[in-house]
C-alpha cells in the first residue's frame, strides 16, 4: 500500500524519511498516573542502561594511554 501525505498524493522516499525524521524529535511525557507495570519496568530498564553507558565512558576516561 502507498504511504499518503494531506493531500492524497504518494510521498517520495525523501519525502518520508523528512517525515520519519520530523517524529522522531517530538517530546513525549511520561505520566507515572497513566503507566502500567511494562511502563516501569521500561524506564527502570532504560535508566540502568544509562547508568552503564555513563560508567563506561568514565572507565574509558581513566584508560586514555599518551
Amino acid at each position: 500500500m502507498a504511504s499518503r501525505d494531506k493531500k492524497g498524493r504518494i510521498m517520495s522516499k525523501t519525502e518520508k524519511i523528512k517525515k520519519l525524521m520530523s517524529m522522531k524529535n517530538e517530546d513525549v511525557e511520561f505520566s507515572g498516573v497513566l503507566a502500567d507495570h511494562e511502563d516501569v519496568e521500561a524506564l527502570r530498564r532504560s535508566e540502568a542502561a544509562d547508568e552503564r553507558q555513563l560508567r563506561q565512558m568514565d572507565d574509558d576516561s581513566w584508560n586514555i594511554k599518551p
